[in-house]
């Protein structure tokens, strides 16, 4: 449950940091309404972290770290949707770190979770369509 808490903390953190900027100014941008969609969806995702123990919350934390870093490299190499950022600035820093730390513990729960193992396996952690007859 730790690393659940840390992984929506630092879901929490990158999207108080979208929400912060977004009424600071980033609303009036082209960026402006997925910044929201962040914030909204940080708080999304870690409810669900926090409240479901399942494999899909710990996928969610994952694709949030690495869309969300992702784009701010973009925004920083080649710019997106007009917006040329640069890696200057607590808030920067505190979204790009939390956001690593986001990908890292998404990616560590899915391989607790190993969702692809669970889709195989019965009920009782046997392969789907095996007997019991034949044993």
């Amino acid at each position: 449950m730790a690393l659940r808490v840390v992984a929506a903390l630092a879901v929490l953190v990158s999207a108080a940091v979208h929400l912060i900027l977004y009424f600071d100014g980033m609303s009036n941008t082209d960026v402006g309404v997925p910044f929201m969609l962040n914030a909204v969806g940080g708080v999304v995702i870690a409810g669900l972290l926090v409240l479901w123990d399942h494999w899909v919350p710990a996928f969610l934390a994952l694709g949030f770290g690495v869309s969300t870093l992702g784009a701010f490299i973009l925004s920083t190499t080649v710019g997106l949707l007009g917006v040329h950022e640069q890696w200057v600035g607590g808030y920067v820093w505190t979204a790009a770190i939390s956001e690593a730390v986001a990908i890292v513990c998404g990616g560590l729960l899915l391989l607790r979770a190993n969702p692809l193992r669970s889709a195989r396996q019965g009920q009782h952690g046997e392969p789907v369509g095996s007997s019991h007859l034949h044993r």
